[in-house]
C-alpha cells in the first residue's frame, strides 16, 4: 500500500509527446512517486519503432530501460541458439508439449510478418537492451512469462471458446498473404498476442483481460517494483524508459496512475495460475468406465457380441490414434505403436498415447542439432512443421492424442448403440 505521504501527493499525470521527431509514435509520460516513466508504444516488427527507440535513448538521459519481455522471451531473442538446449523428451513427460507448440506458433506468426521487411521480430526490444547495456544502464524485464499468460487465458474461457484460441493459433500458421508495411504500423493499435487471435480476443472479455489488461497491471506493477528496489539499494531512479507494445500504452498509463496495492503482492497474484479444471478429466474417466462396462455387458449376451465390441474399441481407438500419428508425419513404426497402445488406455489412464508414440518417434528419428538450430525458421511455413524433427515430434504427440480421444468417443457411441 502507498504511504500516507504518497497518498497526499498530487495524482500522477500523463502527457502525450509531441516532439516532431517522434510525433508519429505512440508516446506518453507519467510521473509516479517521484519517478517519470516514458512509455513508448511500438509495433514489434516495425522499422519506425526501432528508429524511435534509438532516437529516445540517444537524445534523452534515462536511469533505466524497461522492455516488454519476460526472461524466457528475452533469452530467446538474445540467444538464437537457445532452442539447442530444449529437452524434448522431458517436455513431453511434463505435459508441456502443447505449450511449446503454442509458443512456436506465436513465434512463427510474428516472424512471418517481419520477414517481408528484413527486420527481426522484437528488434526494437533488442535494440533497447543493447543501447542500455552500451550506456551501462540497467535493463528491466517487466512482462509476465508467456506460458503463464497463455495458461491464464486458456483457463479463463469456456470449453467452446478454447477452440477459438486453438483455432487462432492454427490459422496463424496457414496465413500466407502479403502484409503492407502500413498495416504493420497499424499493429501499434494492438498487441501481438491479441493480434494472433484476431477478432476473437476482442469479442471475449475474459480472453482480452488475460492477454492485455492483466499484463497492463503486471507491467505497471513491475515498473513500480523495480523503481522501489533501486531506491532501497541506494541507486535512485528518476527517469525510466519503458518500451512496450502500443496496445498497452493507454492501459499502463492508467494503471501506473491508479494502482494502490503493493507492487510485489500485485505481481504475485497476477502470476498465479489456477489448477486446471478437474471435470474434463473426471468426465473422460467416467466415459471410459461406461464404455468398459458396456463391453463387459455385451459378453452377457454372448461371446460373439463381446468380441465384436472389443473389435470396435480396438479399431476406433487404435486406428484413429495411428491415423493422427501419420498425419503428424510419424514413422510407420511409431504409427504402429499408436495403434497398439491406443486401445490399452483402460490400463494406463494417466499416460497419454501421444507420450509413448512420441518417445518411439524420437528413438527412430532422433532430432539432430541442425533441427534445433533451424527450428525457429522452419516453423515459419506450415510445411516446415513436418520437415523439422523437433516440431514433427510435437505434432505426432498432439495428433495421436487427439485421434485416440476421438476414437474413444466414437467407439463408445458405436458400442452403446448396439445395446439399445
Amino acid at each position: 500500500m502507498m504511504s500516507e505521504s504518497n497518498l497526499a501527493t498530487p495524482a500522477p499525470t500523463a502527457t502525450d509527446e509531441t516532439d516532431s521527431s517522434l510525433q508519429a509514435q505512440p508516446l506518453a509520460r507519467i510521473t509516479r512517486d517521484g519517478v517519470e516513466y516514458t512509455l513508448l508504444g511500438t509495433a514489434h516488427v516495425s522499422r519506425a519503432s526501432v528508429a524511435a527507440v534509438q532516437e529516445l535513448i540517444g537524445t534523452e538521459n534515462f536511469d533505466a530501460i524497461a522492455i516488454e519481455l519476460c526472461d524466457t522471451r528475452y533469452r530467446a531473442l538474445r540467444d538464437r541458439e537457445a532452442w539447442r538446449n530444449l529437452d524434448l523428451l522431458q517436455i513431453i513427460r511434463q505435459g508441456k508439449a502443447g505449450m511449446v507448440a503454442a509458443n512456436l506458433a506465436l513465434s512463427a506468426y510474428q516472424r512471418r510478418l517481419a520477414e517481408q521487411f528484413g527486420i527481426e521480430p522484437g528488434e526494437e526490444m533488442k535494440t533497447a537492451a543493447e543501447l542500455a547495456e552500451a550506456q551501462h544502464k540497467p535493463v528491466w524485464l517487466i512482462d509476465r512469462e508467456v506460458s503463464t499468460t497463455l495458461k491464464r487465458a486458456y483457463r479463463s474461457v469456456g470449453f467452446l471458446e478454447r477452440f477459438g484460441i486453438l483455432g487462432g493459433l492454427t490459422a496463424s500458421l496457414f496465413e500466407r498473404g502479403e502484409v503492407a508495411e502500413a498495416d504493420i504500423e497499424k499493429l501499434k493499435q494492438g498487441d501481438m498476442l491479441q493480434s494472433a487471435f484476431s477478432e476473437f480476443a476482442e469479442q471475449s472479455e475474459p480472453l482480452f483481460r488475460s492477454l492485455i489488461a492483466e499484463r497492463d497491471s503486471f507491467m505497471s506493477a513491475r515498473l513500480r517494483e523495480e523503481s522501489a528496489k533501486a531506491q532501497q539499494f541506494g541507486t535512485p531512479v528518476k527517469r525510466v524508459l519503458a518500451v512496450i507494445g502500443a496496445g498497452h500504452l493507454a492501459g499502463m498509463t492508467r494503471e501506473i496512475g491508479v494502482q494502490q496495492d503493493d507492487p510485489a503482492t500485485l505481481t504475485q497474484s497476477l502470476n498465479a495460475t489456477t489448477p486446471p479444471s478437474q471435470w474434463p478429466k473426471w468426465i473422460g474417466l467416467g466415459v471410459l468406465a461406461v464404455i468398459i462396462a458396456a463391453i463387459a455387458y455385451t459378453f452377457t449376451r454372448g461371446a460373439h457380441f463381446g468380441v465384436e465390441a472389443i473389435k470396435v474399441w480396438v479399431l476406433f481407438t487404435g486406428g484413429l490414434a495411428a491415423l493422427g500419428a501419420l498425419l503428424g508425419g510419424a514413422h510407420p513404426l511409431s504409427a504402429l505403436t499408436a495403434f497398439v497402445v491406443g486401445p490399452l488406455k483402460p490400463f494406463r489412464p494417466l499416460v497419454p498415447v501421444g507420450a509413448v508414440t512420441a518417445a518411439v518417434e524420437m528413438s527412430l528419428r532422433r532430432p539432430r542439432v541442425a533441427d534445433f538450430e533451424s527450428l525457429r525458421d522452419d516453423v515459419i511455413d506450415w510445411r516446415g512443421w513436418w520437415k523439422n524433427r523437433v516440431s514433427r515430434t510435437l505434432l505426432v504427440f498432439l495428433l495421436s492424442n487427439f485421434g485416440m480421444v476421438l476414437g474413444e468417443y466414437l467407439a463408445g457411441i458405436r458400442i452403446l448403440s448396439k445395446l439399445i
